[in-house]
């Protein structure tokens, strides 16, 4: 417990630009400890927080000699599976918690970059179920996991068979739910975000993205903002 008697959240983080955002308005009730194995933080003892979340990244789970951190990221959500802490991993984060799980990783069909519809099986779900039945959300991956042994799928995508599960208190997410319009212009005023979705799209194609954002913004946060609050309530309710 910390110092001020709050529940600690883990966040992890990948890569500079792929950010909790609007996932830490819920969270209010927690503190959030930010780190980043990738550059060298130490991941702390699982003792000491009460709940996780993983963010996105452009690298595969399995390139852990240039990325030793991932290594240690998917051993220790291992860990944290194991004593049922509450976990939500995000894009890459969700990549990881499979491979943690034992599932395979591997390239997708194609990228998916923008927003698709995704049909989500499971409207009872305390994190995803207010999407139900479908709704467009913001992909931006190339690489896709096989279902883990013992999870529940929850969601999926014309060209992606497993855009989401749970196991236990554990959930994966492919796509971002997390996003918003001032999200996807902090992408696109990335270099390596928008010049990826310019070679996946084209310049007229990656011009979408931001006014599909602002079109869809309200629907959005509406339909996610339940989940994110569950899930902070799931690791408040831990401690």
């Amino acid at each position: 417990m910390s110092v001020d008697e709050r529940p600690i959240l883990l966040a992890v983080r990948n890569v500079p630009w792929e950010t909790p955002h609007r996932i830490l308005d819920s969270c209010g009730a927690l503190e959030v400890r930010h780190v980043c194995p990738l550059e060298g933080d130490a991941l702390p003892a699982h003792e000491e927080v009460a709940g996780t979340l993983v963010m996105g990244g452009p690298m595969n789970v399995d390139e852990t000699d240039r990325h030793p951190g991932l290594g240690a990221t998917r051993e220790w959500l291992a860990g944290a599976v194991r004593r049922e802490m509450p976990v939500l991993g995000i894009c890459l984060g969700a990549q990881l918690l499979a491979r943690a799980l034992g599932a395979a990783v591997i390239p997708g069909e194609r990228k998916e970059i923008g927003f698709h519809e995704v049909t989500v099986a499971d409207p009872t779900d305390p994190i995803l179920g207010a999407l139900a039945p479908r709704a467009r959300v913001l992909h931006w991956h190339g690489d896709v996991f096989e279902l883990p042994d013992g999870a529940t799928h929850l969601a999926s995508s014309a060209v992606t068979a497993h855009q989401a599960f749970r196991h236990g208190s554990a959930w994966g997410i492919l796509f971002h739910p997390e996003a918003d319009l001032a999200l996807v212009d902090q992408w696109m005023a990335t270099p390596e975000m928008a010049g990826e979705a310019v070679e996946e799209l084209g310049e007229a194609g990656a011009a979408r993205i931001a006014p599909e954002a602002a079109e869809l913004e309200a629907e959005l946060v509406a339909a996610t903002t339940p989940g994110f609050e569950a899930f902070a309530s799931l690791v408040a309710g831990r401690s």
